[in-house]
Parts: structure tokens; sequence; C-alpha cells
């Protein structure tokens, strides 16, 4: 029986080495034809903005197309899982932000699990959000605005992009780290959003800087404040949140790259090498500053536990909220 053994042995072993060698040819081979980039919102978006920035470069560098998809729909939902069910080639993969690790505390009955059924590549960067207020708005500093918020509880407001989304997780770190009720006033996207508290509708939102950049410089809103605990470099002289006096602050919202489930380590550890060259290429950094947008780059092993301490900071803040998980 045991020479029947060794053989079997063998003949596995053989197959595995097949097997690696032709994951490795596909992978030096790849992309040989053109990719999907999906990016689960609209056009003009933050998560689009980016992917446009970097997508040429990479067409370029790998000398295929990667074709920008947009899949908005229902919280990021419908673009992520337009990627989970693709086949883990490469041929089609996609971005993920911060939402991406809200959707499991805010929906029962996602199409897709939030860690098995993807491959984190890359965390390509971060969009620091900034807390604005109107020009005319009575607020100066954080200080004053948290005294006001104590003085009348209940009654300043602030809006957010919807309920769960990056904007809002902000606005609650923010009340709980400052003891304050404060009024959340959801909206359907971030320009009707802009629109009101431009126009002094709402008290103070927190925006992603790229949104926001073009406002503050030209006076039409006011920032009073960072949410990273290192000031920006795109605007340097507002203070962080842990400046203003909640000491720990940090929230900082990411953009990722992914694939499928089982996506080939060397399809992976391939995308995650050209996009950490791009990102460090001047003209690409270039854009990103003027988008505000802050480029990092990561291993597929950080990215995955970015989103998993994510998951569970979510779920945190939302159970600390009492807002519930939909049908």
């Amino acid at each position: 029986m045991r020479p029947i053994t060794y053989r079997f042995f063998s003949v596995a072993v053989g197959f595995a080495c097949i097997s690696l060698s032709s994951v490795g040819q596909a992978a030096d081979a790849y992309p040989d034809h053109t990719v999907r980039l999906i990016v689960p919102s609209s056009p003009g978006s933050t998560l689009d903005l980016v992917a446009r920035t970097f997508g040429p470069p990479l067409s370029k560098e790998l000398k295929q197309s990667f074709v920008v998809e947009n899949k908005a729909g229902a919280s990021n939902i419908t673009g992520t899982r337009e990627v989970v069910v693709a086949p883990p080639n490469g041929y089609t993969i996609g971005m993920i932000s911060s939402n991406h690790a809200v959707n499991p505390s805010l929906h029962k009955r996602l199409p897709y699990d939030s860690i098995r059924d993807i491959t984190p590549i890359t965390i390509i960067g971060t969009t620091p959000l900034v807390l604005v207020v109107p020009k005319n708005s009575p607020y100066k500093t954080v200080d004053q605005l948290i005294t006001a918020a104590k003085a009348h509880p209940g009654k300043i407001n602030y809006g957010s992009a919807g309920t769960g989304t990056a904007l809002h997780l902000a606005a609650l770190m923010f009340t709980t780290k400052a003891h304050v009720d404060m009024m959340h006033i959801p909206y359907k996207g971030g320009n009707p959003l802009i629109t009101d508290l431009m126009s002094g509708q709402i008290d103070f939102a927190f925006l992603g800087m790229p949104s926001v950049l073009a406002q503050v410089n030209a006076g039409t809103l006011h920032a009073l404040a960072v949410t990273t605990l290192k000031r920006s470099t795109s605007m340097p002289n507002v203070p962080t949140l842990d400046e203003s006096g909640l000491k720990g602050y940090d929230y900082d919202p990411w953009i990722a790259l992914f694939g499928p489930a089982k996506l080939p380590s060397p399809i992976t550890q391939k995308l995650q090498s050209e996009v950490h060259k791009i990102l460090h290429r001047p003209d690409v950094e270039k854009q990103f500053a003027v988008q505000g947008f802050v480029a990092t780059g990561s291993s597929s092993v950080d990215a995955l536990a970015t989103i998993k301490n994510d998951i569970k900071l979510s779920a945190d803040l939302l159970k600390a909220a009492h807002i519930k998980a939909m049908d």
C-alpha cells in the first residue's frame, strides 16, 4: 500500500505544481484584454473622481484599457455586487469606500458577505472630512458650536448624505465625544446637502474635502476643523478636532480597490504594485492634492484589517445612536 500512497502523493504534488504554474503564467499575461473598473456611485462622486484619476495611468502601464463603469444605487451595494459575482480572474474589479464597512450594520440582508466575498487589493487613499458651516454662521470655532449645542439641546442641526454614510458617522462620533444632543437631517446625496448648507438651511455638516475645497477657498463655506489627527496639507490653517478639544477624534474615510473572492494572489499583487507606483507619480499626486484626496497605498492584508476594524467601529457608533438595521 505504501508505494500506491507515494504515487498518489506524487501525482497530487504534480497537479498542484501545474496549477500554481498556470496561475503564475496567467498573472504574467494579465491583462490581455479590457478590464472593467466598477464604481458603485454616480459620475462626479469622490469614488468616481479617484477612479478616473488613476485609471488612465493604469491602462497605460498595463497596456490594456481599464474602463470605468458607474453602477450607482442602494448605498453602493448594487455596484459592489457586480464585482462580487464576477469571475475571479481580474477582469472585473471595483472601488469601495468606508460605506462598505457601514452597510453590514444598516442592512440585514446584504446580497454578499462584506469580508468573505471580496479580495481587498489595496487602500488607495483617504478622503479627510471637514466640519463646515455657512459663511454667515455665528459659530466661528468648534468650541462655540459645542457651547451652543449644550445650551440648546436638540436645537442645532447637521446634515449628512444619508443615514449611515461616512458623513453621518463622523457627526455621530462628534456628538458622542462632545456629549451633545443635535438634530440629524439626512439628505439624498451630497449635492442637495451642500446647497442647503450654503444657504444656511442647516447649521453645519461634515463633508469630504474634495467636494468642498473650492467653496472653502472661495469663502462661501467656513471650515472649523478637519477630522484627521494631523492637519491637511490642502487646508493647513484649519485645525483638527483633536486640537479643538475633542481629544483622540480621528475619522478618515478610505477608498479601496478590490476584486471578487479568491482573486489569485499573483494578480492581486500585480495590481497592487502597479497602483502603488501610480500613486507616487508627481502628476497623479498633484491631481489628488487638488481634490483634497490623500493617496496612501497598502497591502492586501492591511486593507482587510482596515475594513474589519471599520465594520466594528461603524457598528458601535450606530448602536450607540440606537440606529437599527433595515430589512
